[in-house]
């Protein structure tokens, strides 16, 4: 009998995970949480064969808690949930040896059949996001644009972001015009949906 122990935010789809996935005649669920300091603490104690993980958690990320499990010597199979195609995610996952990597959309069966291979030694990254990360346009902008383009993405004003990167409103006029014309854009919004598209911010 495989244990699985499973650290997901969203209540609903903890609970279909947890249902869908017990229903397997050899996966036997022994845990969840929506927390990421809990599961860590929890899969150290409860020590199941797979742990499934959500990226994004409060306390700690899924991320933080694989490095965790690595750095303690835990002998845990690691599967990383995620929506996000971020390349820094998939390089943090890579670097914590984590044994699959797969998008919250893929079919059930196919998360049921990365547990059967990755327990055979096989490791698994979804095809489609590996894809998406590596096929992303290159990012265009500077360090200082990109600065910039997260300060009007809280929705400041150009005084505003001028008097928090210590800027004249002139300058960063300017920085903003340079954006605009790096992404082919004709507003800040079109501009961050680039951005955010191609994981630049």
């Amino acid at each position: 009998m495989t244990t699985i122990y499973i650290a997901e935010d969203q209540e609903m789809l903890n609970s279909a995970l947890s249902a869908i996935l017990d229903l397997e005649d050899d996966f036997e669920i022994i845990g969840n949480a929506t927390d990421g300091q809990m599961a860590f603490q929890e899969i150290t104690t409860l020590k199941p064969d797979i742990a499934i993980l959500d990226i994004e958690m409060p306390n700690l990320t899924g991320l933080e808690v694989a490095q965790e499990l690595r750095l303690n010597h835990q002998n845990i199979k690691i599967i990383i949930l995620t929506t996000f195609a971020r390349k820094k995610y998939f390089e943090s996952a890579v670097a914590s040896e984590v044994n699959a990597y797969l998008l919250k959309d893929s079919p059930t069966d196919k998360l049921v059949d990365t547990i059967h291979k990755i327990l055979d030694g096989q490791i698994i990254y979804d095809a489609n996001l590996v894809s998406s990360i590596l096929t992303a346009v290159k990012n265009p902008l500077t360090a200082q644009e990109l600065k910039i383009m997260q300060e009007f993405a809280l929705g400041k004003n150009t005084q505003e972001i001028a008097e928090t990167v210590f800027l004249s409103s002139g300058t960063v006029r300017n920085y903003i015009s340079s954006i605009l014309s790096k992404t082919g854009t004709h507003s800040r919004i079109e501009a961050l949906n680039i951005a955010k598209k191609n994981n630049w911010i």
